[in-house]
């Protein structure tokens, strides 16, 4: 059974995409020419528009159709697509409303027809989701048979879009699949498989890209020269993935501070995306930038596009127009920006490099798929789905340690400026926080003893309090344990301890640290009855004694929520009252 739905979603996935493919162009000809086609080529530039420079107006007329329908029919159709299938997932038990399927498919393709610069993979994974997910409630089938059918239509749809049947696989896993095993795989390696053989059908089998022949040699694999190279690339990407993030956020919160509607916002954004094109087309001679762009990374791939100053302009420009479509409520996701700044960053740089060093064994349409891969990994946090739809859409083994060296680095780069990627960052801004990994649950089966690693000391409730800041004993990290008379009072953790002693504390700032909310468990609890008890009473604080007994000298151990979390390695969001971070 479970085998026929992953085939069914497949196949609906894989149509899918074709039919958004020309919804697209179907708008993009009526916006900019006047006329009835579905033919579009996008690796083609945009001939320029018989309007002239009322051009201008195209993503203005297109956006304001894009706010009525959302307004209208389905807010959450607004945005990239792939957050609110995260949020669907891990906060709405993977229920979605079936209008979103239409809604995103026909508000995404007016703004990347009209111009608009986002691209068209966010929104097949929404719309592929959102079948899969309605499909499993009208069948009413289990929680994790319909999480597995959402990430199912997901990874199809981008599976299709790219020709990249083991990248949609792997989308799925690192982004969507909250738990990863046999049961939940199967069905989407068989819908990607699906999809990807209907979109072959009728798109071809070549994948988003013509690549041409890389020409990596086997020594500039290991020329310390190319390898340099290669991490500087890296470091380059990385940061410009974090721009890209920060950006599309800031014009969210300056388009919200502006007076006005929804309406009044986007066609205002959408204005100015207008005025970029048309420019852009006055003086470079093409549109460049508009819809998915994938013309201009097709230019760069083949070395047409040779120009850094040029790339370097792109790029920004590429990076603002996106900010502006989504930034003011557009429609549309960031999968094609990604690439296209990836592709000319990674461009403009191995330029420039050749001219400090001529003899530098990397060429550009190398160092633009290196880009590409690495914006993807940094930007979304698919490092492995960015490496491996670049290999696959190569083809070239050589290609290999590069992409692992850039997309590391940039990856890397990016979790050093913050945890967040472009789809978590929506969510934790609406309070909703998304865990960094997945696990096997056998650690809750461990007995809490096994997790603890700081000792304690004993030290009476009458007692000189200053020495726990000044005594050699003391120096070490180690929880305190408070007693008086026989009895526990109370424990300072070493933390609060430690920060207390390193900050010059008073002891009378000290004792208000004394945690009286305690929990006696013996060596024999086991890991998960510590997480109850933390759910249930809110207790952050255990104390290990014989027998549980409540005299201090019984006592062999404390362990704290902190200390689990670490030595445990649990996702914070386990804490009853954690507070989403902000970026």
């Amino acid at each position: 059974m479970q085998f026929f739905m992953a085939l069914f979603v497949g196949i609906v996935a894989g149509i899918g995409a074709v039919a958004f493919r020309r919804l697209i162009a179907f708008f993009h000809n009526l916006f900019f020419f006047g006329r009835i086609s579905f033919v579009y080529n996008s690796l083609e530039h945009t001939a320029t528009s018989v309007w002239g420079p009322f051009i201008i107006l195209a993503p203005a007329l297109g956006g304001l159709c894009v706010a009525w329908m959302i307004q209208k029919f389905a807010p959450e159709a607004k945005g990239h697509g792939v957050p609110e299938v995260m949020d669907a997932i891990y906060y709405k038990r993977g229920l979605m409303r079936p209008q979103v399927v239409l809604i995103k498919a026909v508000a995404s393709a007016l703004n990347i027809g009209s111009g608009g610069s986002v691209g068209r993979e966010g929104p097949i994974i929404q719309m592929g989701a959102a079948f899969a997910a309605n499909l499993a409630s009208w069948l009413r089938l289990e929680e994790w048979q319909r999480y597995a059918l959402i990430a199912a239509g997901a990874g199809g749809g981008i599976a299709a879009t790219f020709n990249t049947p083991i990248g949609g696989v792997l989308f799925a896993v690192e982004l969507m699949l909250p738990e990863i095993s046999a049961r939940t795989l199967v069905p989407v390696m068989i819908a990607t498989g699906t999809a990807t053989y209907i979109s072959r059908i009728f798109l071809g089998h070549h994948p988003s890209f013509i690549i041409p022949t890389l020409h990596i040699a086997a020594t500039a694999q290991t020329s310390p020269t190319a390898f340099a190279a290669y991490l500087l690339l890296g470091i380059v990407i990385g940061l410009t993935a974090w721009v890209f993030m920060r950006s599309i956020y800031l014009f969210e919160d300056i388009f919200n501070a502006v007076p006005g509607n929804y309406y009044t916002r986007h066609v205002l954004g959408m204005l100015l995306v207008g005025v970029t094109i048309y420019l852009l087309e006055r003086f470079t001679g093409h549109y460049y930038v508009e819809g998915v762009g994938y013309a201009a990374v097709q230019q760069v791939l083949t070395g047409h596009l040779l120009l850094p100053g040029l790339l370097l302009i792109l790029a920004l420009l590429k990076l603002m127009v996106t900010a502006l479509t989504l930034g003011s409520g557009g429609s549309g996701g960031i999968f094609s920006p990604s690439l296209f700044i990836g592709a000319t960053i990674g461009g403009a740089f191995v330029v420039l490099a050749h001219l400090l060093f001529p003899a530098l064994s990397l060429n550009i349409t190398t160092a633009a798929a290196l880009g590409m891969a690495g914006m993807v990994g940094a930007g979304t946090g698919a490092a492995l789905t960015g490496a491996v739809m670049i290999f696959e859409m190569t083809g070239d083994y050589n290609i290999m340690i590069p992409l692992i060296v850039v997309v590391s680095v940039s990856y890397g780069v990016r979790r050093l400026i913050t945890p967040d990627t472009i789809y978590t960052i929506k969510l934790i801004r609406r309070g909703h926080s998304i865990p960094e990994s997945r696990q096997s649950n056998l650690y809750l089966s461990l007995h809490a003893a096994r997790f603890i690693r700081i000792p304690f000391v004993r030290l009476s409730a009458d007692a000189d309090w200053s020495s726990l800041l000044n005594r050699h004993r003391f120096r070490q990290q180690a929880h305190v344990l408070i007693e008086d008379c026989g009895h526990i009072v109370g424990v300072i953790p070493a933390e609060k301890l430690a920060a207390h002693r390193r900050g010059g504390a008073g002891v009378d700032i000290l004792a208000g640290e004394v945690r009286r909310d305690l929990c006696l468990i013996d060596d024999q609890s086991l890991l998960v009855d510590l997480l109850a008890k933390m759910r249930d009473g809110g207790c952050e604080i255990f104390v290990l004694s014989r027998n549980k007994s409540a005299d201090p000298a019984d006592v062999t151990d404390i362990l704290t929520w902190n200390d689990i979390v670490r030595e445990a390695c649990l996702p914070a969001e386990l804490h009853p009252t954690v507070v989403p971070k902000t970026t």
